[in-house]
């Protein structure tokens, strides 16, 4: 059955969207960019990362585009100096939270975090760095991760549950301690329920998740072959 068509004006031009799509989802389509981190195509949307943040007329408040559905007539503005300034505020709180150290990255150059604090003219933070101690898991025989690089987006619970259904990954602790685990903390290497397709590697965004044997600047992912597989199994558009 297709999907009933709904009018939009996303910027001030008028767009048709399909009931049931995000804003994003109405954007993106329409050719039109607004800036995520943990949004991927064939994932479901968790609006974790507050990135994707939008105006839309008759509301009083910053709406994630990654998860507010459309509705007919809606008005959205997707850039403005207010919507700057939040996703600047938005990526330096990134920034501050972990240890990037762009330099000695396998994904430098490649880094999705890296590619949004250039373009929003994130230079540093204002907010005062954590730099907290954590560990690197080099466990597995063919990947790595380093917590000091992620930024709990969860890509890599969702690509893993949802195309792969190996269900490994989960976010545990709560708040600053957040982490990304295996298997109720248990190491990566010793997981049982772990394939080692790499897709969790392949839609992490930045250096958090790599494959070893890549040096600084070598890690290029490719995010667009989850996407794929996603919609192959009945994933979101």
């Amino acid at each position: 059955m297709p999907h009933r068509k709904t009018s939009i004006r996303i910027d001030g031009e008028l767009v048709s969207a399909s009931d049931g799509q995000t804003i994003l989802e109405a954007a993106r389509a329409a050719g039109k960019f607004i800036p995520a981190l943990c949004y991927l195509k064939g994932l479901s949307a968790t609006g974790a990362c507050r990135v994707c943040i939008v105006e839309v007329s008759g509301v009083n408040r910053l709406l994630p585009a990654c998860t507010t559905p459309v509705q007919e007539g809606m008005s959205v503005t997707t850039n403005s100096p207010k919507l700057q300034k939040y996703r600047r505020i938005a990526i330096e709180l990134l920034l501050s939270e972990r240890n990037h150290y762009c330099s000695v990255c396998v994904s430098n150059g490649h880094c999705e975090l890296q590619s949004m604090a250039k373009s929003l003219g994130v230079t540093h933070s204002r907010y005062a760095y954590g730099y907290p101690k954590l560990p690197v898991d080099v466990t597995h025989e063919r990947f790595v991760l380093d917590h000091n690089r992620c930024i709990l987006c969860t890509r890599c619970v969702r690509a893993c549950a949802e195309v792969e259904g190996a269900h490994v990954w989960d976010v545990g602790l709560r708040g600053i301690r957040s982490r990304i685990t295996s298997e109720l903390n248990r190491p990566w290497g010793e997981s049982r329920g772990c394939t080692s397709c790499g897709k969790c590697v392949q839609a992490c965004p930045t250096g958090a998740l790599a494959e070893k044997g890549w040096g600084v600047e070598e890690m290029v992912k490719r995010d667009d072959n989850i996407g794929r597989l996603a919609l192959r199994h009945g994933g979101r558009r």
